[in-house]
């Protein structure tokens, strides 16, 4: 299975590199090979507990497939605006890119580096992918991209000490990577651009977004750093954790957002959102979805009788959740981008701090949460975190975040690129859906060394292709420019991967399928 992960991986970097051809994209063949060999070294340290933190089980180490998103990512985002002359895009994708060859580098180090025996042969193939990544960096980067690039590493480092040994069982090294090293660079970008402020320059809701994210991370530090020294469960505490929760968002947040977009927030995101009636509209229709996905949450706890607690909602159940968050997006993706952009980093917002209550067992709610979830856990919430759901908003938002509005004048992509705020939708919403439904339903021929089926997985293909086929006809803004060959192969190898991949696929499928369609 993990050959086959491997070799799918290797598909998608050798046509990234075929079709940008340039030094950047020779650096990642180069790092894929690396990370390659060097993955067989976390998953021994893995399965002999021998690595520094305790990591998820049931899952290999994932270091080639994550190690490979960002630097991709920002290797098909340098083309995509150089192509479109957009020169600070074009160099922010060089940044993009540089920083996550560094941040798969120091992985792969630190697992040479805790392997004994030291393992010669992937200690110079590790040297030699460095010696050409860094090479590069040096004739590529100026001097100030390069401080920015030591920079994220440097928080990565720090945050990795910190979360990883704080949250057990959260991630495989592969999901740190992605998680931590996002988070990281959010970080950075936002200390940046917070050193940097010019009025008028930069659109709010990219800052929203910045803000958001580094909030919440910092909001759960500082609780987790809190509650080693007090009980958490109790009404002093949930009373203290509210007022401190009201006193960093209305104290410190909230004046750092009014810092950058040079306004009131709450004023500018209330004028935002009820800007025009269609906004209005589709805020009616979202807030029904969301009341419907909190009524399937209570009928099957209802459903659960007191004699079998140990009952767990079924595959097909958890999925209902998908086809909600598709029926969410779709609206959004073909009426107003904006609008769905700051609706998903609220509902983020919202999502992690839910999960601060039920963790912390924050009263009155925070219990009442732990009996209501705990019917959705699967394998992967192995952790004292439960991530699932976090990561689904993640893997659907995550392409409509990305995307370089700025290098798409007319609002759209050329070719197969016009997809990419799509990939969510047809890599989650559509495609693991239908092969987890039909899969566990009517499957039998199994992939070797998988659960999961043959027939799963050729049905989530043509159900995402006919999921393009009615994209293309009711959002006019999608013209793909008889690129028709390379969105199935796409779509053919994601799928391929979410029936080997171990990893998240909520999390992995939608950046590999906006690799490729961006590429």
């Amino acid at each position: 299975a993990v050959l086959v992960e491997s070799v799918l991986v290797f598909s998608v970097v050798l046509s990234v590199h075929a079709v940008v051809w340039d030094r950047f994209s020779w650096c990642a063949v180069a790092l894929a090979v690396q990370a390659f060999y060097v993955q067989f070294k976390w998953d021994r340290l893995l399965q002999l507990g021998g690595a520094v933190f305790q990591f998820r089980g049931a899952a290999n180490s994932g270091l080639l497939p994550a190690s490979m998103v960002i630097p991709l990512l920002g290797v098909v985002m340098k083309e995509r605006c150089r192509a479109a002359g957009i020169v600070y895009f074009e160099r922010f994708g060089v940044v993009v890119a540089s920083t996550g060859m560094l941040l798969a580098l120091f992985l792969s180090v630190l697992a040479v580096g805790i392997t004994k025996p030291v393992p010669t042969n992937t200690c110079i193939l590790t040297g030699i992918a460095g010696s050409v990544i860094i090479y590069t960096m040096k004739h590529s980067l100026t001097v100030s991209e390069v401080i920015e690039v030591l920079e994220v590493l440097l928080i990565f480092v720090y945050l990795s000490m910190i979360l990883l040994y704080l949250l057990p069982r959260c991630f495989t090294p592969g999901e740190a990577l992605l998680v931590l090293g996002g988070v990281s660079f959010v970080l950075n970008q936002l200390i940046k651009r917070s050193l940097n402020v010019i009025e008028g320059r930069g659109d709010p809701i990219d800052f929203f977004l910045l803000v958001a994210v580094v909030g919440v991370v910092l909001l759960g530090l500082f609780f987790t750093v809190l509650f080693i020294f007090m009980d958490s469960g109790t009404w002093i505490s949930s009373m203290f954790f509210h007022m401190m929760t009201a006193v960093l968002g209305l104290g410190v947040i909230m004046p750092w957002l009014y810092r950058l977009i040079q306004r009131n927030p709450l004023f500018w995101l209330l004028q935002f959102l009820f800007q025009t009636q269609t906004r209005l509209y589709l805020l009616l229709y979202w807030t029904f979805l969301a009341a419907s996905a909190c009524g399937v949450v209570f009928y099957q706890n209802a459903k659960r009788s007191s004699e079998s607690k140990k009952h767990q909602a079924s595959t097909i159940t958890r999925k209902y959740f998908h086809f909600i968050v598709v029926a969410t997006y779709v609206p959004g993706l073909i009426y107003d981008r904006q609008l769905l952009y700051v609706a998903a980093v609220l509902c983020l917002a919202v999502f992690i701090f839910l999960e601060y209550v039920r963790y912390f067992r924050i009263k009155p709610f925070g219990q009442t949460l732990r009996h209501l979830l705990s019917l959705f856990l699967d394998e992967r919430d192995s952790g004292p975190l439960i991530l699932t759901h976090i990561y689904l908003l993640l893997g659907m938002s995550l392409p409509v975040w990305l995307f370089p509005r700025p290098c798409a004048p007319k609002g759209s992509l050329p070719g197969a690129g016009a997809l990419v705020p799509y990939s969510g939708v047809l890599a989650v919403g559509v495609g693991d859906t239908i092969a987890s439904v039909f899969g566990s339903t009517m499957g039998e021929i199994k992939w070797p060394g998988t659960k999961k089926t043959f027939e799963g997985t050729m049905t989530a293909i043509f159900a995402q292709i006919i999921a393009v086929a009615l994209i293309l006809i009711f959002d006019s803004s999608v013209n793909l420019n008889s690129s028709y060959a390379w969105i199935l192969a796409s779509v053919s190898l994601v799928s391929l991967l979410e029936a080997y991949t171990t990893q998240i696929d909520n999390l992995l499928l939608p950046l590999y399928l906006q690799i490729m369609l961006m590429a």
